[in-house]
């Protein structure tokens, strides 16, 4: 700008005044008299920079970083290379404060790493830019989201659910033995033993329990529809943390947890043990899986699950379908599941798709995306239509119901003993 000026004045000078043609060169003298004395007044000590971050954050939750800067100079302002698994505000304003907390959410599992900050600020007459780029050295590390787990929330439900209101549902009306008593009158005739009976020359009841221990396989589709965003984050973000959650309401449960990834072919296979020593096991492996663009195989995933899980077990699958036609070997091949095992089928719903279905178009462009998106929905209930009639249990919620829709599904499967 100032120089912009100076050179209006000197053409000004140049063409009006004939005879102060030496007079033009004034301004620039002027200018540059004025950019010594700035970068005298302006000049300042190298900058520090200390980023206190935390070692570990939860997949689609935010953490404030700690920036520290020394000298602090007004104005300030800084701009980070934010790497793809975190996201955080394009500028960052530091003012005079030595510290500034900067918010950033953690949009993708994995391990990345921040290495440049890029400071800028005024000099004293604003004649010029400082810029100077400060290396950085930090290493975060996304994982999946486990703070249902540590809140206890998923405890107490689970718990509350089994030794709670549903105390009289675990014992009595079970498969399990349980014990002996004496037959006293209101019993049940039904639960008389009269081999023991005869025995003890008495009458014998024979109480039962709900049978524990039983096989609970995790299955997560990993193909490249489960990589679409849906409230800020890939799917398959959104099914390792409910299925997670899962796992823990089943080690709770008193039953064994596995864990099956697969996309074009079966990638990951934990077998099933008992769910407390399981956990971190799962949580490991969740944690390793990449974000592929590949196309699932439903056929050999489910062969080779089957295959894997000779006793009768409830498997939890978490997948996603475009249309019926996508989602035809999906369908047969989980009917075969279905024959041999209690199946659970989870899938998201998108709320940007039925917000769209909700609001009346302004033009044809949204009375053509209302048809699609219209079309897309009938087919998705097509499907689940199909799967509910081979008595899949559908747990079909939004991301942040899944969780607790799931637990629900799970904990019902479990009190009706259908595994």
């Amino acid at each position: 700008m100032a120089g912009a000026v100076a050179l209006a004045i000197s053409a000004m000078v140049l063409v009006l005044g004939q005879g102060l043609r030496d007079a033009a060169l004034a301004p620039w003298v002027v200018l540059g008299l004025a950019v010594l004395i700035d970068l005298f007044l302006s000049r300042a000590p190298r900058k520090e920079v200390n980023v206190v971050v935390p070692p570990e954050m939860f997949v689609g939750e935010t953490e404030n970083f700690l920036f520290e800067i020394s000298p602090p100079t007004n104005g300030m302002t800084g701009k980070v290379d934010w790497p793809e698994g975190l996201s955080g505000p394009d500028s960052i304003s530091f003012g005079s404060d030595v510290e500034t907390q900067v918010p950033v959410r953690a949009v993708r599992r994995g391990s990345w790493s921040i290495n440049k900050l890029h400071l800028i600020w005024s000099s004293r007459f604003k004649l010029f830019e400082r810029v100077p780029t400060l290396a950085l050295s930090l290493d975060v590390k996304v994982v999946p989201n486990i703070r249902l787990v540590q809140s206890g929330q998923i405890t107490s439900i689970v718990l509350s659910s089994m030794y709670g209101m549903k105390e009289n549902r675990a014992v009595g009306e079970g498969t399990e033995f349980h014990q002996l008593r004496d037959f006293v009158t209101g019993m049940d005739v039904k639960s008389i033993d009269w081999k023991r009976s005869a025995r003890h020359r008495n009458l014998v009841s024979r109480e039962l329990r709900a049978e524990r221990n039983h096989h609970v396989i995790v299955a997560l589709d990993n193909g490249y529809l489960m990589r679409e965003e849906i409230a800020g984050l890939p799917k398959i973000d959104h099914a390792v943390t409910a299925a997670l959650a899962t796992a823990w309401a089943a080690a709770l449960g008193g039953d064994m947890v596995g864990f099956y990834a697969y996309d074009t072919r079966p990638n990951v296979f934990v077998e099933p043990k008992p769910g407390r020593a399981a956990f971190p096991s799962i949580r490991l492996r969740t944690s390793e899986l990449d974000y592929v663009s590949l196309e699932t195989n439903h056929t050999l995933a489910m062969t080779e699950l089957n295959a894997r899980t000779p006793k009768r077990s409830l498997i939890i699958i978490f997948s996603d379908f475009v249309d019926t036609t996508t989602a035809e070997l999906m369908v047969e091949n989980i009917s075969v599941l279905s024959k041999r095992h209690a199946v659970i089928f989870v899938i998201m719903r998108d709320p940007n798709l039925e917000n769209m279905t909700e609001s009346a178009p302004d033009d044809m462009d949204q009375v053509a995306e209302l048809v699609a998106a219209g079309q897309t929905l009938n087919e998705r209930q097509v499907v689940l239509g199909r799967l509910a009639s081979l008595g899949v249990t559908i747990v079909d919620a939004k991301p942040g119901t899944v969780t607790a829709q799931l637990i629900s599904a799970y904990l019902d499967i479990k009190a009706r003993e259908v595994i």
